[in-house]
Formats: structure tokens, sequence, C-alpha cells
């Protein structure tokens, strides 16, 4: 297998470069990453159908990772139910270590083959749901013995990986390969693999969202009212979107029904 993040950067001598040297290197490498996801959209665009089928169904998405990917899929989690409305448990993160120990950098844990499975089945993982595997490398026991587990167990799998032709990339159903190249600094795929789980991870969820009926036109109709600054932004949403010329009447209307969505569905 060709380990193409694990190759030494072609940046040297990276302590004697000025800090504007430095950035505009990053800046270089980091426009490589939507050239290698716009190659990998068709392996995308399958995995999204295969979500988007399972959640309609009733089923669950699991994210399942270890270091930074896995830490960058809790974020994407986090934002689900207050963006689009959607309630908890939908859409998950299964992290090595745990997610109560994100800021702990458990990064031993991701050598643990056995974790993830046994995670997933005290989630009581089902054929209904769907579990997405976050490896840079693509070799990751963590998350190779959990695909390996789901396959043998008939639940549906996914992969976002970027090295070619990966171990995980074979256990999973949907493989999307998105293939960033060697690192800045030599191994840190927290840089550009990273960059591009979290734009993968904005891509599947928000994608998703939309075709499961939590987006009208381009607008955030499902927001869950969490703050001033959203309720603002939801009342003026309802006021657009109906005849309500009073900002305060919009408001009344929308904290008594608690959604754009709702409070049109009320009016009509």
């Amino acid at each position: 297998m060709t380990t193409i993040t694990e190759q030494p950067s072609v940046h040297r001598n990276l302590e004697s470069k000025k800090i504007e040297e430095i950035t505009f290197l990053i800046n270089n490498e980091n426009a490589t990453v939507t050239r290698a996801i716009e190659e990998a959209l068709p392996q995308i665009n399958q995995l999204i159908y295969a979500v988007v089928d399972k959640l309609k169904k009733g089923g669950r998405m699991f994210y399942l990772g270890a270091g930074s990917g896995g830490r960058l899929s809790v974020l994407d989690v986090i934002e689900l139910p207050t963006t689009f409305g959607i309630e908890k448990g939908i859409v998950n993160t299964i992290l090595a270590g745990g997610i109560e120990h994100l800021i702990e950098a458990r990064e031993e844990m991701e050598d643990n083959f056995y974790e993830g499975w046994e995670r997933l089945v005290n989630e009581n993982i089902t054929i209904n749901d769907i579990v997405i595997g976050i490896s840079a490398s693509g070799t990751t026991p963590f998350v190779l013995g959990a695909l390996e587990a789901c396959r043998k167990n008939n639940i549906t799998t996914g992969c976002i990986v970027s090295n070619p032709g990966s171990p995980i990339a074979k256990q999973a159903d949907y493989p999307v390969e998105v293939i960033t190249g060697p690192e800045f600094i030599t191994g840190s795929t927290r840089m550009k693999c990273g960059t591009a789980q979290k734009i993968l991870f904005d891509m599947i969820s928000t994608t998703a969202m939309i075709q499961l009926g939590r987006v009208e036109d381009n607008q955030m109709i499902h927001v869950q009212l969490i703050n001033n600054k959203i309720t603002d932004r939801a009342v003026k949403m309802l006021m657009g979107r109906t005849a309500i010329g009073s900002y305060e009447e919009a408001k009344t209307l929308l904290l008594q029904h608690g959604s754009v969505k709702t409070a049109i569905d009320h009016l009509k």
C-alpha cells in the first residue's frame, strides 16, 4: 500500500523561513485540497445517496474515527440539531477514547482494534444504520476493526481516507479517497487531510439535511432559537416568507411555535 500521507514534505528547512514565506506555502498547499475533493466527487455523491437513504428510512449515521479526523467529526455532529432542528442521536460520532476525552487527544486509543465495534454495539447499531470510518492513513486499527465487524453484520459502511487502496477502503461499501498528498510538515495529517475532512463533513451533512427537507430555498427553516442572534435571523426569515410586517408580531409567533417552519405551517 502506498502511504502518500507519510511521504516527506517537499518543503525543506522550514525553521529558516520567515513568517511570510511559511504562510504563503501553507496557503498554496491548502489550495490543492479542493481539487482533490473535486476528483473524489463521484465517490462522495454515492456515499451521500446511501446516507440519505438510511436517514429517510429512520436509520442513523455514525462517524467513527480517531485523532484529528474523529475530533473534527464531533464538531459537525454537535451543530446539526441546532442548525437543522433534527433530534440528537440521528447523526453521531464514535471517537476513539470517547467524546468525554475530546480535549485530551488520547491518540493511543486508535490502536485498539476492537473498541470501535464494541462502542457501536453499545449504541445498538443495526442494519438500518450507516457507519463512516475516518482515517487519513486508511489503516487505523480502531476504524478498521469496526468496519470489518460491520460488514460481517451486514451494516452499511463508508469511509473517508487520504491514501489509495487502503485496508479501510476495502472494508467500505462506499469508499471516499481524497488524495491530498504529502503534508506541509511531514506526516502532520491535521493539516491538509484535516482540512479535507472538515469540508467533507460539511458537504455530507448539509447535503443530507437539504435532501431531508430541513432547508427551504437557502434558509434554515428548522433552526433552533438558541440565542438572540439566531432568533433575530429567524424573525426576519419569517417576515420574508410571510405577509407579516411587524417585527414584534413575527417574533411572538415564532417564539410561540419554536421554528420558522412550524410558524408558517400554523399560518397556513
